[in-house]
């Protein structure tokens, strides 16, 4: 059963707001058998909207849309349904209420407000209990369009409890199984070629995508069918193979970040983890601590962009500075260790590199990283050499921090 989702809005167009509502829409429709085949954003113009929603409906069995309901002139999105429908805006005394309950005791009544009330004649119309405005649920030869607020948090809760609900009664839709396993040591199409007969063998029922990722490949298998036990085993048996041909480089196969990767290998272990970052600022640190429960191995972080830091907190040798730079496999050894000695931890990751965009030389240039992960007396280094970018320089190092570490901890 194939949706296509309409996002409206200037905002998102010139990127003052960023459009998150049609990923998280995507990920749940998908967990209950709808495909999203595509996503387009226009801005808030009757003869765009008009547009874009005649050509989803001859496409799609299903129309989302989200946005321009609000209580303001450039929120025209209910009026310009009408006219694609070919109804008109009636008083909705149900509707209005609920407004009345939602700005109670919050913001005095309005006419803007009060206009909200106002809804499309020949629709269903499904009350917002977290906003003011309300969700329209249109049928047009045997096809479906609802209108949605923009607002994230009232499209999620109006998405969960009425619009997929409804359409699970609506539609009949085949199971979709999703299997996603995290790969390391390869790129993109160095996989591709290892992976190749494997493959070529795959049922019909079953699609592989490569999603790659700064030092990690995700492996997304989907299978599609009616029977969702059947597409379940298939995946399964798939993934068996997948691991009978790449062996130790599959770190997981749950679709979860290396952040997590690791805290579960730390817990398994019963470990502690501190980190020693220059060029990547806490980034390291960040993530670690993006994990609930990390607090049951994580101690800290030194975040030592000067030497004097460096050489005061993390106990890296004036000598070494001096002689090797701070960008170097020596500091970065000292400083894995100072992070362990000084925050008294089991293991620890540190980098020092020139994320950019300048002060790189000749030697040194833009993208050098010195990367060291340890546990205990084992220490492994890593040199990234490649500039791409202050942003992805930083990216990069942190993945590999990381990646570093597992390579430890297995």
């Amino acid at each position: 059963m194939f949706v296509e989702i309409i996002t409206i809005g200037d905002e998102l167009l010139i990127g003052q707001v960023i459009d998150t509502n049609s990923a998280w829409m995507g990920k749940q429709l998908n967990n209950v058998g709808f495909e999203v085949i595509r996503v387009t954003s226009v801005r808030d113009r009757e003869d765009e909207i008009l547009e874009a929603v005649d050509a989803a409906m001859k496409r799609v069995d299903v129309v989302l849309m989200t946005g321009g309901l609000g209580p303001t002139k450039d929120d025209i999105t209910k009026y310009t349904l009408c006219k694609y429908f070919g109804t008109e805006l009636v008083f909705s005394e149900e509707v209005f209420e609920n407004i009345k309950r939602i700005l109670a005791n919050r913001i005095t009544m309005n006419p803007l407000n009060k206009a909200q009330a106002l809804v499309p004649k020949d629709c269903t119309v499904i009350n917002n209990k977290v906003g003011t405005a309300s969700v329209s649920w249109f049928e047009k030869n045997g096809k479906v369009l609802v209108s949605m607020p923009g607002v994230p948090q009232e499209m999620k809760y109006n998405m969960s409890e009425e619009v997929i609900p409804r359409l699970c009664s609506r539609f009949k839709m085949q199971a979709i199984v999703h299997k996603t396993y995290t790969v390391k040591n390869y790129p993109e199409s160095a996989l591709a070629i290892a992976l190749t007969d494997w493959e070529n063998q795959l049922p019909e029922c079953i699609k592989l995508a490569y999603l790659p990722k700064s030092g990690i490949v995700r492996l997304r298998l989907t299978g599609r069918g009616n029977n969702e036990d059947d597409i379940r085993n298939i995946v399964l048996r798939e993934g068996i193979k997948l691991y009978d041909i790449l062996g130790e480089n599959v770190l997981d196969e749950n679709d979860i970040p290396l952040e997590e990767i690791i805290g579960k290998l730390l817990k398994e272990q019963k470990l502690t983890l501190s980190t020693a970052e220059s060029c990547t600022g806490g980034n390291i640190a960040a993530r670690i601590t993006s994990v609930p429960g990390c607090s049951a191995y994580f101690k800290g972080s030194v975040v030592a962009y000067s030497n004097e830091v460096k050489n005061e907190l993390l106990q890296v040798s004036e000598d070494a500075l001096n002689r090797y730079g701070a960008v170097s496999e020596e500091v970065v050894k000292e400083m894995v260790k100072g992070a362990m000695n000084s925050l008294k931890t089991d293991c620890a990751v540190a980098v020092s590199g020139i994320a950019g965009p300048d002060g790189g030389t000749a030697e040194k240039p833009v993208g050098t990283v010195w990367i060291a992960a340890a546990y205990g007396k084992t220490i492994q280094t890593l040199k990234q050499s490649v500039d791409f970018g202050r942003e992805l320089n930083i990216e990069r190092a942190t993945n590999n921090a990381l990646l570093l570490l597992q390579e430890i901890l297995k």
